[in-house]
């Protein structure tokens, strides 16, 4: 049955509460670390949307308080399931800040499943906002998204990822790498990112990571910040690798 929930995040950033706004409530900014494609309306009442693949999410602003408290909730005040998030930015003399997280909401029946991938999902992003404010503050980024199905068994899915990637055995944060997913371009940087679930690496030209769901499912989610970008080929492109790696066709 569906059963109510809240879930809070912090985390400290090496950025100026302006600069943490402009990446958290503004769409440009939100596309440059998260899911997918956003558009933001500034002010109260305005609305608020994510584009991934095919499916756009809309929801309504609920506080627009810049550079301290933007928050919005998706789904009608008599929807039986809804989600809220709420941010809020806390400057600190030493020039960096503290960003907290509240989502809270409804859940529907498998909400266990759903909550631990929120809990997870949001340790990835809130991390790679760090590395996204750290290394690329305020450059353009191409998202890239990619969803995919993997080998049907979870546990397989790592050790087909790092044979893709050409990597030697299981990575951990601080390792230099040169990945060579077979029919792409290599890509040389540093592991950034190491959780069950999730594997991310930091180059010059952008944060890549890969992602296992639930189900064995596999999905890329990077965030390019060169100009030349051409996002449905470079999609396109990461699409036929997943299917060459997991014989998805």
């Amino acid at each position: 049955m569906p059963r109510e929930f809240e879930l809070r995040k912090e985390i400290t950033l090496d950025a100026t509460p302006e600069q943490v706004w402009e990446a958290i409530a503004a769409g440009p900014g939100i596309d440059a670390w998260f899911m997918g494609r956003n558009q933001v309306e500034p002010r109260e009442g305005g609305t608020t949307s994510m584009t991934v693949g095919e499916h756009t999410a809309e929801a309504t602003v609920t506080a627009w308080e810049p550079p301290r408290r933007f928050a919005y909730r998706a789904g009608s005040p008599e929807a039986a399931e809804f989600m809220a998030f709420e941010w809020l930015i806390q400057g600190r003399d030493d020039g960096t800040c503290v960003l907290r997280l509240v989502q809270s909401g409804v859940m529907g029946d498998d909400w266990e499943t759903e909550y631990d991938a929120l809990v997870n999902g949001w340790d990835m992003y809130l991390d790679q906002l760090a590395q996204y404010l750290r290394y690329f503050r305020g450059r353009p980024a191409t998202p890239i998204t990619v969803m995919g199905p993997g080998p049907g068994d979870a546990d397989q899915v790592w050790p087909a990822l790092t044979d893709g990637l050409g990597l030697d055995g299981p990575a951990t944060v601080g390792d230099k790498v040169r990945l060579t997913p077979q029919g792409l371009a290599p890509i040389e940087g540093v592991v950034d990112y190491v959780a069950p679930d999730f594997l991310g690496v930091r180059a010059d030209d952008g944060l890549y990571r890969f992602i296992r769901g639930f189900d064995g499912s596999v999905a890329v989610g990077h965030h390019l910040y060169a100009d030349d970008v051409d996002a449905r080929r470079t999609e396109q492109a990461w699409q036929a690798w997943l299917g060459r790696l997991f014989d998805a066709g």
